[in-house]
């Protein structure tokens, strides 16, 4: 058997031993040894959620992404939820250069607060993806204001082919063509489309000053549309500019935080969930440490 897929009730069936036994003996080894990360080195975090469980109960998560180690889980994500980690953060002395975050304004006045000398990176698949949400209420308001139903049928099922990058589209199955003619009958969802595939390209700029001049372009032709769906994305845009141009010194996103997301549904859906929550958090700060989850 895989270390990796063992879990407390193979150890208890194993030894013959009851599992709230070796649950608390695991329990015991991993407070010992994970549930006082070492700060101090920390230089570039990552802060983001993930749900513990269905009706929007949260945790936050702050890693260090130089060495991909949780260093807080804090209970919900609201005002006073980092106020904890900063403390210990400030006693460690770490110096900390920089922080991916989400647009989340608790998390921006957080850092605001507490670390005033780093600088904020908003992260860019973030960024992309709320400018897909923007793609998809805007084919959804097209597709119903639509009266010509041959049009109807040519935009319907087009919803992932808008949302795919371009390079994505598979020939095979004739998605370039169907996406083609969708944006053809379609002007407005046509130009939205175009400026997501040019969005992606900020990132692909070789300065902060370049891509402050292409970020300025973007933004001229978005508004140049007239389209009101693209308004409120915009605006976003420029009230968070300069954490988005903070990129191009500093790198950074929350993409390791997904990673970590996916172990810890992984981690949720072998315990069927887990009733002692310390214990749940504790395998967490250990789970990008050790080899094996045993649970």
């Amino acid at each position: 058997m895989l270390l990796e897929a063992i879990t407390v009730q193979d150890v208890a069936t194993r030894l013959k031993m009851n599992w709230n036994t070796v649950k608390e003996i695991d329990k015991v080894y991993l407070k010992k040894h994970f549930s006082k990360p070492r700060l101090c080195d920390a230089k570039y975090l990552a802060m983001d959620e993930f749900a513990v469980s269905k009706g929007h109960t949260y945790k936050t998560v702050v890693l260090n992404l130089e060495t991909s180690q949780v260093l807080y889980i804090g209970d919900g994500r609201n005002t006073g939820v980092l106020d904890d980690f900063f403390k210990r953060l400030k006693s460690a002395r770490a110096k900390i250069k920089a922080v991916a975050i989400d647009m989340w304004p608790v998390y921006i006045e957080a850092v605001v607060n507490h670390l005033p000398k780093a600088k904020i990176v908003y992260d860019r698949f973030h960024i992309v993806r709320n400018f897909n949400n923007v793609i998809d209420e805007a084919r959804r308001s097209i597709f119903h204001e639509e009266m010509d139903l041959h049009k109807r049928r040519l935009m319907k099922g087009t919803r992932w082919l808008l949302l795919k990058n371009s390079a994505n589209l598979n020939e095979e199955k004739n998605e370039v063509s169907r996406l083609a003619m969708a944006l053809k009958i379609n002007q407005p969802l046509a130009a939205i489309y175009y400026l997501k595939e040019d969005l992606q390209q900020l990132w692909a700029q070789l300065s902060r000053a370049t891509a402050s001049r292409f970020l300025d372009g973007w933004i001229k032709r978005a508004r140049a549309t007239g389209l009101f769906v693209l308004r409120k994305f915009v605006n976003s845009l420029l009230a968070h500019r300069t954490g988005i141009m903070n990129w191009f010194e500093h790198p950074i996103s929350t993409g390791p935080l997904e990673g970590l997301n996916n172990k810890i549904k992984v981690l949720k859906r072998k315990a069927y969930g887990f009733r002692d929550h310390e214990y749940f958090a504790l395998k967490i700060y250990a789970i990008n440490q050790v080899r094996y989850a045993y649970l």
